[in-house]
């Protein structure tokens, strides 16, 4: 086992980048049942002291931290100037825009991953506390961008308990999951980058056993997986094969990348009529290869800007 390129394999940010920073905390605080929260306005570069792509930007954001029991979500709206944010709303689109690690020296880790081929796409000052951070492009390697965080004080984290129920029953984000087009490739990237022994491979299971369904049609949705283990989330690599399924749709449709979000619920079918009833439809679901749980893959991208999968384990 080596040790992490970062020093650390604490993966502890997801962070969303929105187009109505107010559409997206009233969405986000009725899925982990909590009030609304309150964005704040990035300073101004005088005091963020913004560059972007070598040259100094004016770019300001209005920004949300929502800590939960495992990562903290980060939503971003940001304005028309030069950023990675901006160049993301424009290109790509709503939706997760990073993965985030502490380090504890930003200049030697920033070295450190521009010697891997990771070169600097933007730096700044925090606002809100004293610190700073970096965007690295990784988005060959690890199929989203890596951001590094220099803390000059412990972060407190403070996950917020809900005042009423969460819309799935749970707070918990449990699962980052990226569809990739080469399965070995980016496990031997992520692997290297946590400092972890590459996971077996699992291949999809007999389809009398899975019965998955794809979009109201019985699929074999052969794919290979693997999931790796970090302190707060599990990482799930996904490589589909030639059978319908939501993860060869969005191979072809938007390339490799984030897929999916997962929460571990209970009554999986009616979380999912629930989810059907405000909006948000089934897109495949099916049983585990392993007989010991069940999945259910939701439309949510309009209102979450990413999939949730709802996971039921036995």
């Amino acid at each position: 086992m080596s040790k992490p390129l970062l020093g650390n394999n604490r993966l502890n940010q997801l962070a969303f980048v929105v187009n109505d920073m107010d559409a997206a905390t009233e969405a986000f605080g009725k899925l982990l049942g909590i009030p609304k929260p309150e964005w704040f306005l990035t300073a101004s570069h005088e005091i963020s002291h913004v560059m972007f792509r070598g040259r100094s930007s004016d770019a300001q954001s209005k920004l949300v931290f929502i800590d939960t029991p495992s990562v903290q979500i980060e939503l971003i709206e940001p304005n028309e100037k030069p950023s990675t944010m901006r160049e993301f709303l424009d290109t790509v689109g709503e939706g997760i825009h990073h993965i985030a690690f502490d380090v504890d020296d930003i200049q030697e880790k920033q070295q450190t991953m521009e010697k891997h081929g990771f070169p600097v796409l933007q730096t700044g000052d925090f606002t809100s506390s004293n610190g700073r951070y970096s965007y690295v492009d990784t988005i060959a390697s690890y199929k989203t961008l890596v951001e590094l965080l220099e803390r000059d004080e412990p972060q407190l984290i403070k996950p917020v308990d809900p005042l009423f129920e969460p819309l799935l029953g749970t707070n918990k984000v449990t699962q980052l999951a990226i569809v990739v087009k080469d399965l070995d490739k980016a496990a031997e990237a992520y692997c290297t980058l946590l400092g972890v022994e590459k996971p077996n491979i699992v291949l999809s299971g007999a389809s009398d056993i899975t019965k998955i369904v794809y979009k109201g049609q019985h699929t074999e949705a052969k794919a290979r997986f693997m999931f790796i283990q970090t302190p707060l989330i599990e990482l799930e690599l996904i490589e589909p094969t030639d059978s319908p399924s939501t993860w060869k749709e969005h191979l072809e449709t938007k390339g490799e990348g984030i897929h999916h979000i997962s929460f571990v619920v209970n009554n999986l079918d009616d979380k999912v009529k629930l989810m059907d009833k405000l909006g948000h439809p089934l897109i495949q679901k099916g049983d585990f290869w392993n007989r010991k749980g069940k999945y259910a893959y939701i439309d949510t991208t309009s209102t979450y800007k990413v999939i949730i999968e709802l996971l039921e384990k036995f």
